[in-house]
């Protein structure tokens, strides 16, 4: 079995749930807010991922959320990785918390949506959003007010 066989699949392309909506839309604040330091995500340089993985540690370390540590360090770095790759640059990365629910939210310089592919089981790359999908409860993107695209995806904590 396969980790995308594991878990039924989030849908893509989803409107973000209520909580997410009026944080990354009204701009109302949540309990738990962290923004990683923008000067280190503007580097277009593999180093800054696992920044951002071990900026996901730290703060869920401190918001007692370690359970799902592992599993918003991998969408994060899935995120940021596709920002950097088709993107245009990873502009903010920014983790929520509400309830029992965490999501990882990435801002980049595209209005494109994210695509979600089918490689070959050979493909080297290709899976990261069929990675983020067996993560998440859901996922998506949306063009908040500017030119700049936010990719959320929200994991139960």
């Amino acid at each position: 079995m396969t980790t995308f066989d594991a878990r039924p699949q989030a849908p893509s392309g989803a409107r973000p749930p209520e909580w997410l909506s009026a944080i990354l839309l009204d701009g109302r604040r949540a309990p738990c807010d962290a923004v990683f330091p923008p000067a280190e995500l503007g580097q277009m340089e593999p180093a800054c991922v696992a920044s951002a993985r071990r900026f996901v540690d730290r703060t869920l370390s401190g918001w007692g959320a370690d359970g799902v540590a592992f599993e918003a360090q991998l969408v994060v770095s899935e995120l940021v990785t596709n920002a950097m790759r088709h993107g245009g640059g990873v502009l903010q990365l920014r983790l929520l918390g509400h309830g029992p629910e965490l999501a990882c939210v990435v801002t980049d310089h595209s209005q494109a949506p994210p695509v979600t592919a089918s490689p070959d089981i050979f493909a080297e790359f290709g899976r990261g959003l069929r990675l983020v999908e067996a993560l998440c409860t859901t996922w998506g993107w949306i063009i908040a007010g500017s030119r700049d695209k936010l990719v959320w995806a929200v994991l139960a904590a």
